[in-house]
């Protein structure tokens, strides 16, 4: 984010909980060196309490998906510290960034990221498979995620046979499968109308609320000026 944006997050919440699922501190990311240098994050801070639904908002080129990249251990920091779910992930090696992302931590990407050549249900359970989760179990988690996201009577359509909206809610159906503690979002609704766009994000909202874990989600879609906010000005 550029030097004007990288005041620390507003709207930051204690949780009396106990200590939140996602602290940052002084989080700094450039890119290439000397005067060409792109500085994206430049120490940036903030908390998201547990439980917290937080949209981080901010215009193309902001650095929100560089950030969501290192809260999300898919890339490295130049500076600073990131703590997930009591996590420190300096601390953590390739391995063990992979468990982290594979057990603790969600994705959902704008472009939907679903193999085509798999249904609906098939996508949701890659995750449980991944994990190898036992056959019985995987279906009923499978069919439950589907049931969330109202997509349980297209369980077997391949994402070719499915609108914008329902590859997102499977997206965000299989981002769910394996419980995370923390669901990270980078422009979900960004290929979506704005009509569809707004419901993904109701619906993101309320599973996010029914499976109680935290969430951080780019956006800079107007529609979530409701969602408590950690963005930068």
């Amino acid at each position: 984010m550029s030097e004007s944006s990288s005041r620390t997050a507003t709207a930051v919440v204690e949780d009396p909980a106990g200590p939140p699922m996602v602290r940052v501190e002084d989080l700094r990311r450039s890119y290439g060196t000397g005067e060409a240098a792109v500085h994206a994050l430049r120490g940036v801070s903030f908390d998201i309490p547990r439980g917290e639904l937080v949209a981080l908002k901010g215009r193309s080129g902001s650095g929100k998906t560089t950030l969501l990249n290192l809260v999300g251990g898919l890339d490295s920091a130049d500076g600073g510290r990131i703590v997930i779910d009591g996590t420190d992930l300096s601390t953590l090696g390739e391995n063990g960034l992979l468990e982290l992302r594979r057990d603790r931590i969600g994705f959902i990407f704008q472009s939907f990221g679903l193999l085509p050549i798999l249904s609906a249900a098939e996508n949701v359970g890659v995750p449980l498979r991944l994990r190898k989760t036992d056959p019985k179990e995987r279906e009923e988690r499978v069919a439950l995620m589907l049931g969330l996201v109202g997509l349980a009577d297209h369980a077997n359509q391949r994402p070719g046979e499915l609108s914008g909206g329902q590859q997102q809610r499977v997206a965000i159906a299989r981002a769910l499968a394996n419980k995370p503690a923390l669901l990270i979002a980078d422009e979900p609704t960004g290929q979506l109308d704005a009509e569809t766009g707004l419901a993904v994000m109701q619906l993101l909202r309320a599973v996010v609320r029914s499976e109680g874990c935290t969430a951080l989600v780019a956006t800079h879609d107007p529609s979530s000026s409701a969602w408590r906010t950690g963005s930068w000005s």
